[in-house]
């Protein structure tokens, strides 16, 4: 096992090396990918997840092809393409993907330098975010010195590399002494909230409690959330959300109750080539994660399943789109081509 530091994914020896995330809770254990098709499946099989996670993979992934196939040719070529399409969603994927892609033409030393330069970014991300969605959490929920927040999946440092996105807002409320207690989703069916996200907020010493899922809208209704904070898959220009199914409600609720919904991602999370929510493309899963839990069938034999990984929140139900850059109160109008 090698060592990562505080950090949930790097380079490391030539290779990526992450936090295996389908071990957790209940075993760390890290993995050391040295080439395409295993990286693919680590996407693909959630190993490493989270939109700035899999867009640093992603952009490792291609550092990783020019080295072993070279740049220029079309091994170089279907192995980019492989990694750009292993899961839809999260636009990071694709857009990191290009984006080393285009550096290979120098050479796979300045693939790895962008790969690199992917990830110093995502870091320094992660810490932006979390000052400013604390920021706004205070300016919002004014008249309280500590916050109650809900949050939903899981968004700190496993989904990007350190901290994370709407999970280093939690941190940075906590670290100011600010945070009363965060109510943590489960988040069905893979139970990232309940299996990764008290994980993290355990280790941090921040005081959580777990939830189902359905509980999720009514706490809200009751008056005992603050604010809601969710990350994103991908953001369309108009500032439609793809996010973790069962983001949704928790939008509709919070409308409904006047608390704050707060979508908290990079500026790489934004997508300003798709235009709304309608152009997403909505990732659905083997309907096999649902009906079995474990190893073990959970549902009658025959029994068939649905299954989206992602629903879209509308612009209309979103207070403010926090990112390292800035802070889009699209409850006052503004806009992410304005702000």
């Amino acid at each position: 096992m090698q060592s990562l530091g505080a950090r949930t994914l790097d380079w490391l020896e030539d290779a990526i090396v992450m936090v295996d995330q389908t071990r957790l809770p209940g075993s760390f254990e890290t993995i050391r990918i040295s080439n395409v098709p295993d990286l693919v499946a680590a996407i693909r099989r959630l190993s490493v997840r989270g939109a700035p996670a899999i867009g640093v993979a992603g952009g490792f992934g291609v550092a990783l092809a020019a080295r072993r196939c070279g740049t220029g040719n079309t091994a170089f070529d279907d192995a980019v393409q492989t990694i750009r399409m292993a899961r839809p969603t999260a636009v990071n994927l694709a857009k990191m993907v290009d984006r080393v892609a285009a550096a290979a033409v120098r050479g796979p030393d300045a693939a790895l330098e962008e790969a690199l330069a992917v990830r110093d970014e995502e870091i320094i991300a992660s810490e932006l975010m979390g000052i400013r969605g604390a920021d706004l959490v205070s300016e919002l929920s004014f008249g309280r010195s500590a916050y109650r927040i809900l949050t939903i999946c899981n968004t700190g440092g496993l989904a990007s590399v350190e901290r994370g996105t709407a999970l280093a807002v939690v941190q940075t409320l906590h670290e100011r002494a600010a945070l009363e207690e965060t109510l943590v989703l489960e988040t069905r069916p893979l139970l990232q909230g309940a299996r990764l996200t008290t994980w993290e907020l355990q280790r941090m010493g921040a005081p959580n409690r777990l939830v189902v899922d359905g509980a999720g809208p009514y706490l809200i209704s009751i008056g005992i959330v603050d604010a809601v904070l969710a990350g994103a898959d991908r953001i369309a220009a108009n500032g439609d959300t793809a996010n973790k199914i069962g983001t949704f409600s928790l939008a509709l609720a919070a409308q409904h109750a006047g608390v704050p919904f707060i979508v908290v991602a990079p500026e790489s999370t934004i997508d300003m080539a798709t235009a709304s929510g309608d152009d997403i493309e909505i990732e659905y899963r083997d309907g096999q994660e649902v009906i079995s839990f474990g190893g073990a069938m959970t549902t009658p034999n025959n029994t068939e399943a649905i299954n989206p990984a992602f629903d879209l929140t509308p612009s209309g139900l979103i207070t403010a789109i926090v990112t390292d850059q800035r802070v889009v109160r699209l409850d006052q109008g503004e806009s992410l081509s304005s702000v």
